[in-house]
């Protein structure tokens, strides 16, 4: 008998490791979404029972492009039309296509392209680009999932500098946002609040990026991710994956990627 898909990955026994930013009140949030609040709705005491077990939940609210998360196709709409051309309907206070519940769990070849190990720095300056240069060493192929470190993941404590809104924030221009585009990759992500590259004093006003990848390709983003125990183990490929909450109709929702890492 062949070995299993399961007994090939237990002898491999592969490091995982947690691309994903913890979710907590005041964490760095864009200033066009609603950022994330926890509170709890019931505690531990509220209602006592006979047995003395207890219960608590809580009330999370967040919006769909808060914390690490995956961008829809219903993100950007251009002329009124999503990627392909379907018009852009609201049903029942949804999106009645391109929701995020329309992508599929990803188990795919992952790729990091880390710039600032390239530079020789710790990480990149506030809107430092970065350009299809900086991709050109990658083996990069169709069906990936390529994520682009920056180092902002530093920054996580501190929320203005992390969202950059003066400063500007590191990250991907059109060119490479084209590259990627043309080797077919699956989706693309980094560790900054919005991917792609955003120069001092821009904000978010123009986002070419989300455009080319988004509108034109159909190339689903993730954003706000933490890439620095990646960077830490060495490795330019490994296994991603990942799969956004299925929330209908949304245009984004949180997403907790790994990196099943060989070991070394």
């Amino acid at each position: 008998m062949s070995p299993s898909l399961l007994d090939a990955l237990a002898a491999a026994r592969p490091r995982v490791v947690d691309l994903a930013q913890p979710l907590r009140d005041g964490m760095p949030c864009s200033p066009t979404h609603p950022g994330f609040h926890l509170a709890l709705a019931r505690r531990h005491g509220d209602v006592a029972r006979p047995d003395g077990m207890t219960g608590a939940h809580e009330l999370l609210v967040l919006g769909g492009h808060v914390g690490t998360h995956m961008d829809a196709l219903s993100h950007v709409a251009v002329d009124g039309r999503f990627h392909g051309g379907a018009p852009a309907v609201v049903e029942n206070g949804r999106y009645r296509s391109h929701g995020i519940d329309e992508v599929a769990p990803l188990v795919c070849r992952g790729v990091l392209v880390d710039v600032p190990a390239r530079r020789g720095v710790a990480r990149l300056a506030p809107g430092e680009p970065v350009t299809a240069e900086d991709l050109a060493d990658s083996d990069i192929r169709e069906g990936d999932v390529v994520l682009i470190r920056t180092g902002w993941a530093q920054l996580w404590e501190d929320a203005n500098a992390y969202v950059g809104g003066e400063s500007g924030v590191p990250g991907l221009t059109a060119d490479g946002a084209e590259q990627l585009a043309a080797a077919g990759v699956a989706a693309v992500g980094a560790d900054t609040i919005a991917l792609e590259h955003i120069p001092a004093g821009a904000g978010l006003a123009r986002l070419p990026v989300h455009r080319i990848l988004l509108h034109e390709h159909g190339i689903n983003l993730i954003e706000v991710l933490n890439l620095e125990p990646l960077a830490e183990t060495g490795a330019r490929e490994f296994v991603f994956v990942g799969a956004p909450l299925p929330v209908v109709g949304a245009t984004g929702a949180p997403i907790r990627p790994l990196a099943l890492v060989e070991q070394r």
